[in-house]
């Protein structure tokens, strides 16, 4: 049987609370929610620009897949959460180009998209993601 594992990376923030950023188990690895951090700084980015924390949040997302061993393209479901459904349209075509610009052969991750209130009123959007690899 496969040892849980911790996925730390100073790549992507470090947890505000007591959780890891990822977690891996064999082949699978789970990040946990990312917003729109700046991973040196720890300062909330881009205030108001869902389609810029959008593309922030995803970068967080894809440090935390690679510091697991795994690579973006092994992402199999990226969860988004909203707090404006408003921003909808400009959430989805930056998720778009990041999601199209890190993944090989076609085939996109699933996502599910869901309307709620996030922690800091400053995040429009946070990212979660589940990943399968064979490494």
């Amino acid at each position: 049987m496969s040892e849980k594992i911790a996925v730390r990376t100073t790549a992507a923030p470090a947890p505000a609370h007591t959780f890891s950023q990822g977690v891996r188990k064999g082949p699978f690895v789970q990040v946990s929610g990312q917003g729109p951090v700046d991973p040196a700084t720890s300062d909330y980015l881009y205030p108001g620009d869902v389609a810029a924390q959008t593309t922030r949040t995803l970068e967080n997302v894809r440090a935390i897949v690679e510091a697991s061993g795994a690579r973006f393209d092994d992402v199999m479901m990226l969860r988004v959460y909203l707090t404006r459904r408003e921003d909808f349209a400009a959430m989805n075509e930056a998720y778009g180009k990041f999601v199209e610009a890190h993944t090989e052969g076609g085939v996109l991750p699933s996502r599910t998209t869901v309307f709620t209130g996030l922690p800091r009123e400053e995040m429009l959007v946070e990212i979660d993601a589940f990943a399968v690899t064979t490494d």
